[in-house]
């Protein structure tokens, strides 16, 4: 926005710092799974500081506002489509077959007993993200404390019905006010999250928290991005102020909880640090969040099971941080980049041929892939 002292949207979207926030909550999923899964009471601490439930609204906000950005730059549906499945499909087809082969090796079970029904029925219902139906692996991880094979794909088929709505929404958008009913939509999911968060306080049934938690229960963070993406400028303008406003509610919220704004206070703290300041253009090594989020879990299970380290906590949780990084880096190059278009803005940064600004401001200008 020349001469008028606030920043351009476009430049702020081409120098971003969304991939580093998205590796610092898949960091914190890590890290806290690292001591719920390991039991060790002296890493009690990382779950005072650092929240998983947190990290995944914050991980929905950067959805929403990337992924309809992604949608609006598309040149076409099949273009939006090709994008979504090549960035999450490939590496999370192979970390599902990873550990429905490899864990063999782990199984207490003969191979005769262990590539059986309930083998096949976990290859086939976590393939389509369907992971509640068959969580576990016969005779894997049957001894530690959670024996799911990989508790943290639940938030994938979330994520896979988002994109999914994404175009459903963007038609609606064009056709009725969208402030309004980009609102709608959030109270909608509010409400939805309250009343089943109610009958699970009155029932005592875990079902209810567990489908609150679900589709469209976390709508209201994946609208929050979306909302302000589409009304970037003002909030540019007035970032100060939403910011503070924010803050403040957040705050507000750890003592009396405010379940109506809290998700909107959040996207504004999380698109807020997605854009000021801006931190490098830690996109050009690559994105590692995706490869990281959903390795840690069965990495974690794997130590627990072997009783690597089970002397030393410390120790225990170097050495996950170091195996989920050196899983996420091989993931990423092995599989991940490999299925991105060429028009990727990361194959263009690692390949060097324009500066990383450069670079992200062609993906996000609709010249590269977003």
């Amino acid at each position: 926005m020349k001469g008028t002292g606030v920043p351009d949207p476009d430049r702020l979207l081409a120098r971003n710092n969304f991939d580093l926030l998205r590796l610092l909550f898949a960091g914190t999923v890590c890290l806290v799974h690292a001591y719920e899964l390991s039991g060790f009471r002296e890493l009690a601490w990382i779950a005072s500081f650092l929240s998983t439930a947190v990290a995944v609204k914050a991980f929905f906000v950067v959805s929403g506002f990337l992924i309809f950005m992604s949608y609006e730059r598309s040149t076409s549906l099949a273009s939006y489509a090709g994008k979504r499945i090549r960035r999450i499909y490939p590496a999370y087809f192979a970390v599902v077959m990873l550990c429905a082969l490899g864990l063999a090796l782990a199984s207490a079970r003969p191979l005769a007993e262990y590539f059986s029904f309930a083998w096949l029925k976990y290859v086939l219902a976590n393939l389509v993200f369907l992971n509640f139906l068959q969580p576990t692996l016969p005779g894997v991880f049957e001894a530690n404390h959670m024996p799911a094979v990989n508790g943290a794909l639940w938030t994938l088929k979330i994520e896979v019905m988002f994109y999914v709505s994404v175009p459903v929404f963007a038609v609606l958008f064009r056709r009725v006010p969208r402030l309004p009913a980009i609102v709608f939509v959030y109270c909608a999911s509010v409400v939805y999250w309250a009343l089943l968060t109610a009958a699970a306080e009155r029932t005592g049934s875990g079902l209810y928290n567990e489908l609150a938690r679900q589709l469209p229960g976390q709508l209201s963070y994946f609208m929050s991005g979306a909302l302000l993406y589409y009304h970037l400028p003002f909030f540019v303008r007035h970032k100060a102020s939403f910011l503070a406003a924010a803050l403040a509610t957040l705050a507000i919220d750890r003592f009396v909880p405010l379940p109506s704004v809290e998700p909107f206070a959040l996207a504004v703290v999380v698109v807020f640090f997605g854009l000021f300041p801006y931190l490098g253009n830690f996109g050009k090594h690559g994105d590692f969040s995706y490869g990281a989020y959903i390795l840690h879990f069965p990495i974690i299970q794997l130590f627990v099971q072997a009783g690597w380290f089970g002397d030393s906590p410390v120790l225990f949780l170097a050495a996950v941080v170091v195996a989920v990084a050196a899983g996420a880096v091989l993931m990423w190059h092995g599989v991940e980049k490999r299925f991105l278009f060429r028009s990727s803005h990361y194959i263009a940064a690692s390949a060097a041929k324009v500066s990383p600004g450069e670079t992200a401001h062609a993906a996000l200008s609709g010249r590269k892939e977003v």
